[in-house]
């Protein structure tokens, strides 16, 4: 019931201007945030590669209104890969949000975005990440994904949801072309219809993928690249010490070198597990989030962990 109040809060502007007008929340939210500005994003970069972590960067936005709004989002994008060439040392690619570059309001403003960006990312010598977002988008998603694979595009992946029931299939198909796959739980609010409603049956379709992510990198023999910007086909994203158990001792089983998948989390939460991940050997990626629209991303992470919601509330009470 909370979770779902939360992503409902997410996306209602009347709370986006109420929680973003409190100086509080911003305190609170710079735990999860890297900054609002491509600089503060980019030190943040350097401060994880010194520990050995790789990053992908997010210049945070979704859902633009307008095509302004959209190309706005995309010369975004252009500077953050561009920042990423301009400093050739550092160990990081890019996540993007297809509704940031214009999905929500035409396919073929959103493809003609999303091209551009893949071909700037080449130019720098990098890789996107195509985040995965609430059902509605889905297979537009994917459909360009595909589209982009098409047009000769390779340095692209995408993510899939195991609160969904279609993940297998998903999975499966997106495996045909070894798209390089970042394996979350889900964020959004999803129908009974759609989504695993009990806790226990994510985490079980959770281990189920990361077995088939798993083989599909030992069959590839796919690796992270040597400079950490180009990843290996399984991305385990998540803080859950089970599910991260669970997909180093079935690598260990079928002899997947430690380099052929990765860890993914998020800035701010498990700092210790990253790092203990780390030293273990383990590639280990941050998704550092950084820009202005840093409201519904915020929201979603209190929605996700309990913990966040007693950290934001008790800076409400802070002096």
């Amino acid at each position: 019931m909370l979770r779902s109040f939360l992503i409902y809060l997410s996306k209602a502007a009347w709370a986006q201007k109420l929680v973003t007008g409190w100086s509080f929340a911003w305190r609170t939210a710079s735990r999860f945030v890297a900054g609002t500005r491509l600089s503060d994003a980019m030190i943040v970069v350097r401060e994880l590669n010194a520990k050995g972590i790789n990053v992908t960067l997010d210049h945070l936005g979704e859902h633009t209104n307008t095509p302004e709004e959209s190309q706005q989002a995309t010369d975004d994008i252009f500077a953050t890969l561009d920042a990423l060439g301009a400093e050739p040392s550092a160990r990081g690619n890019v996540s993007i949000k297809l509704t940031q570059i214009g999905l929500g309001l035409d396919e073929n403003l959103c493809a003609e975005n999303l091209e551009r960006i893949l071909a700037r990312a080449r130019k720098n010598n990098t890789f996107v990440r195509v985040d995965i977002e609430d059902t509605p988008y889905t297979d537009k998603t994917i459909n360009l994904y595909y589209l982009m694979r098409e047009r000769g595009y390779t340095n692209v992946g995408t993510a899939v949801q195991s609160y969904l029931y279609r993940a297998e299939a998903d999975t499966h198909r997106l495996l045909q072309d070894r798209t390089p796959i970042r394996l979350v739980k889900g964020a959004y609010m999803e129908p009974a219809e759609k989504a695993f409603p009990r806790k226990a049956d994510v985490d079980a379709n959770y281990d189920l993928l990361t077995k088939i992510l798993i083989d599909a990198s030992l069959a590839n023999q796919t690796k992270l690249s040597e400079d950490g910007r180009i990843p290996a086909i399984p991305a385990i994203a998540s803080h859950d010490d089970k599910r991260i158990a669970f997909a180093k001792q079935y690598a260990e089983k079928v002899g997947l070198p430690k380099n052929g998948l990765e860890f993914q989390m998020l800035y701010g939460i498990r700092r210790d597990l990253q790092e203990q991940l780390v030293k273990e050997g383990y590639p280990v990626r941050v998704y550092v989030p950084f820009g202005t629209h840093w409201y519904p991303y915020f929201m979603r992470r209190l929605a996700e962990r309990p913990a966040n919601i007693w950290f934001f509330i008790s800076n409400f009470f802070r002096k």
